[in-house]
């Protein structure tokens, strides 16, 4: 492992930078009021959040001045994982403190939301006219009988009608949950009818990449195949009439009724958020009005460093955790820009052109986004002014090495860039943004706080310096309160809790380095294990692509039942490119010079293109399964997949190596 005496860090914020930021802040409060340590920068403050990890958590409650109704007997009734009790005792409204801006008259009248679709012309939500519309729309599904704890799902892109209807939800104690509006209607209702909504939002269609896309069938599907809706809400994306028997959105949110904020249990749910859901049903996730509260405070005031005056952008879908996330921006006071469309429409650069237009201060976007800004020869620094730009942030899947270096290069050279690694299983961050640490290339900055983040070998000892197991030791308060439909936990326990007992093994290879920072090598349970040595896919995929003649590619390692190992890389090309002698020497070299040799392919495949989960991953452990000779049927949920065709082609190459 590289230490920090021999080289420079990539970026490395200057004093003043340090100063400012609000994670320094905090702790210079937490060390006055907390016995949280003065000196020591973030690796101390890091240290003391997981040993006194109440005491932590209470201090970020106090921080961002948490509004308990009635207060909590403790910060931790019971810390057992899974069932860790948060703050029992304690009541509270999420959407009260994400609409706390609107009640300062100085800030009533700033955009809360800015709402962008194809054209790239920003339009502002005043803080006042979102809160309007939450309390009107609030009171219109009380008086549909909607109550606490029922379900409320929306079929929706990414637009303020979406926002304002998730608060509402939650503003009367509801449970959100949302698809975006590209899923077909057997993924919709593979994730809805677990839960049974009683109302549901809707748009006739969206536009993506230039066109127009109806939608008023699959509505109509919906409608019929989820008997438990009381209500539909109708959203004239396209300027349709509302179908017979649905609600207009205008009116329902003509009212102007102060809102009223149910105050719920700390551990009510708040939404339900679905796994990928790659074999059998996806997994649908419950998360608490009071974990995600305290959790999200954290990640966006503390970890993104954002507040007042801010705009947080962050490329995503309702189908996605990360639009969960972006929406949160609102705890902070921060402006939240919503891009509704392509992101690449009508070129490569249209989520800069975003940025720039919006004044984001953070742009959050995917590490294949920058990978193909860099392809396609995209100059964001020198072609758009993103100069209130401090942090680009990726997810999604590890930012390679030369993404940093091209980040770096070609938007500014005192630049953050934050690679941050979580999951929909948190909706948050395990490891990622600290605003005062230096940034070092192709690793992510620290663990984040409150986290207690391991690497484990397989007898579940800590390693440092090689991989292992991402574990977390200690519960979060966003941890899933349970999952939908699973009585016993015993799926939820299956999950995340049947290699180490008591310990949250999330299924990614990890690397923790001597410097407290992180190297993610991609999931676990498709990692590539010859002779012994491990590598995550994510490191294959990092070196493959820099070929300009790979548009993606796939890697599967097979144990096969006579004990050896078949290593097939999956390979679609680009426009005009052809597999040949040359093309097939390179990939080779280029993985055995830059991986290991242990790592060379057995075969290169060319193939019509990648399969993917909805929300963007490619599909490994399916086609593993396909490739050991798994039915089509059985190895993967057809609903959870942007292109099912593709799995047949690699269904017929299981069949044809038998």
């Amino acid at each position: 492992m590289t230490s920090a005496a021999n080289h420079a860090p990539l970026w490395q914020p200057d004093p003043d930078r340090i100063a400012a930021a609000r994670i320094t802040r905090f702790q210079a409060w937490a060390a006055e009021h907390h016995g949280a340590p003065a000196e020591g920068g973030y690796q101390a403050l890091h240290r003391w959040s997981v040993e006194e990890l109440e005491t932590f958590w209470q201090a970020v409650a106090e921080w961002f001045e948490i509004r308990f109704s009635t207060p909590y007997a403790r910060v931790l009734g019971d810390r057992s994982m899974p069932g860790a009790q948060w703050f029992p005792g304690a009541t509270l409204n999420y959407a009260e403190h994400a609409l706390r801006t609107a009640e300062d008259p100085a800030r009533a009248h700033d955009p809360a939301l800015l709402h962008v679709d194809e054209t790239h012309e920003p339009v502002p939500i005043s803080w006042s006219e979102l809160r309007r519309q939450v309390g009107a729309l609030a009171a219109e599904l009380r008086a549909l009988g909607v109550r606490p704890g029922d379900r409320v799902s929306g079929y929706l892109p990414n637009i303020p009608q979406a926002v304002t209807a998730f608060l509402a939800t939650a503003a009367v104690g509801a449970v959100w949950t949302s698809c975006a509006p590209d899923f077909g209607a057997r993924s919709v209702l593979d994730r809805f009818q677990q839960v049974e909504p009683v109302v549901l939002f809707t748009v006739d269609g969206y536009r993506y990449g230039g066109k127009e896309h109806d939608r008023t069938g699959t509505v109509a599907e919906l409608r019929r195949e989820l008997p438990t809706l009381r209500a539909v809400v109708h959203i004239p994306l396209l300027g349709t009439e509302a179908p017979e028997g649905t609600l207009d959105w205008s009116a329902v949110t003509a009212g102007d009724t102060e809102p009223v904020f149910e105050q719920v249990p700390f551990d009510h749910p708040l939404w339900v958020l679905y796994s990928s859901g790659t074999t059998g049903l996806p997994k649908a996730i419950v998360q608490s009005q009071g974990g995600i509260l305290l959790e999200h405070f954290k990640q966006i005031g503390l970890h993104c460093d954002l507040g007042p005056g801010d705009r947080f952008f962050w490329y995503t879908s309702t189908g996605w955790m990360m639009w969960n996330f972006l929406v949160s921006g609102l705890l902070t006071g921060t402006t939240v820009v919503l891009y509704d469309g392509s992101p690449g429409y009508p070129d490569t650069g249209a989520q800069w052109r975003v940025a720039e237009r919006t004044g984001a201060t953070l742009f959050g976007t995917s590490a294949a986004y920058v990978m193909a800004c860099a392809k396609a020869d995209v100059h964001p620094g020198r072609d758009f002014d993103l100069s209130r730009v401090k942090c680009v942030a990726t997810t999604g899947s590890p930012l390679p090495p030369d993404g940093f270096r091209w980040l770096h290069d070609e938007v500014a050279d005192d630049l953050w860039i934050a690679s941050v690694s979580g999951g929909t299983d948190v909706c948050s961050c395990f490891a990622g943004a600290v605003p005062t640490l230096p940034v070092e290339i192709g690793e992510l900055q620290a663990a984040c706080l409150g986290t207690d983040l391991r690497s484990w070998d397989p007898e579940g000892k800590p390693v440092v310096g090689e991989v292992g197991e991402l574990v977390v030791t200690n519960p979060m308060p966003s941890m899933p309160i349970r999952f939908w439909n699973d009585p016993d936990g015993s799926r939820y326990r299956d999950s995340y809790f049947e290699m180490y007992p008591g310990v949250w093994r999330h299924g990614d290879w990890i690397t923790i380095t001597d410097r407290g920072s992180v190297i993610i090598h991609g999931r676990s349970d498709s990692t590539l294990n010859r002779q012994g040595v491990r590598m995550g896919s994510a490191d294959i995929y990092e070196v493959v692509e820099r070929l300009p003649e790979i548009r993606e590619s796939l890697v599967i390692g097979l144990e096969e039942p006579d004990g050896g190992y078949w290593m097939p890389l999956f390979v679609h090309l680009a426009e005009g490119a052809a597999l040949d002698v040359g093309l097939r020497a390179r990939i080779k070299q280029s993985i055995r010079e830059n991986l290991s040799p242990r790592h060379v392919p057995d075969d290169i495949i060319e193939v019509p293109g990648v399969p993917h989960t909805l929300t963007g991953k490619r599909i490994e452990v399916p086609v593993k399964r396909l490739l050991q000779g798994t039915p089509l049927a059985k190895a993967v949920n057809p609903g959870s997949v942007d292109n099912l065709e593709l799995l047949a082609f690699y269904e017929d190459i299981a069949r044809n190596r038998t």
